[in-house]
């Protein structure tokens, strides 16, 4: 399960968002994804993990984002992870093969930055700095807290597999969009958000 995540997820890493090319480099991810994070430092806020539950509405006031129902995405008809379509561009989506936001492990959300009809939900993630809060409402009638710990814009070439997908030993975020100027009417870049639960 654990690889077929990481290899479904890696073929993500060249389409989520912004309409980027279907044929974009599928490489080839470890049998086994080892943890890629360290433990939190010493004094800092961690939150003890959830239970299972549906992602059902994102906020992250930074980037004046709140928006809801979360899209439950799968996999294509090419065995590659779904993004929310053109006219859910106002949503984020949740990869429903993983795990829930608060759950122990890297939980992770997909949303456009734009597409070819204009600014997406995550039009404005640039504003988001380290220590803003991403808000996650569940199911459940909770809310898991994350606290935004590094932010990292790459090519899509040169993706971090292991960095994103890695197992982890405490409830971690990832937010994926797309980033950098335009070429061809593609963003090359993704831009990823990592987080920790802390609430």
């Amino acid at each position: 399960m654990k690889h077929r995540l990481a290899v479904v997820l890696i073929a993500l890493a060249g389409a989520a968002g912004c309409g980027a090319p279907a044929d974009s480099p599928d490489a080839t991810p470890p049998a086994h994804v080892k943890p890629a994070t360290a433990p939190p430092k010493a004094g800092a806020e961690a939150a003890a993990p959830m239970a299972r539950s549906k992602p059902v509405r994102v906020e992250i006031p930074a980037a004046g984002v709140d928006t809801g129902p979360v899209l439950d995405l799968g996999l294509a008809a090419d065995g590659t992870v779904e993004v929310p379509s053109v006219a859910d561009a106002d949503k984020i989506g949740w990869y429903d093969k993983g795990v829930t936001p608060g759950e122990t492990g890297p939980a992770v959300l997909i949303g456009h930055f734009d597409t070819a009809d204009g600014p997406a939900v995550l039009k404005d993630v640039a504003k988001v700095r380290t220590g803003d809060e991403i808000s996650v409402r569940r199911a459940d009638g909770t809310t898991a807290v994350f606290r935004v710990r590094e932010l990292e814009q790459v090519d899509k070439n040169a993706f971090p597999t292991r960095k994103v997908y890695g197992d982890t030993a405490r409830p971690e975020l990832r937010l994926i969009t797309c980033g950098g100027e335009l070429v061809d009417g593609h963003r090359p870049d993704n831009i990823i958000l990592y987080a920790d639960l802390v609430a």
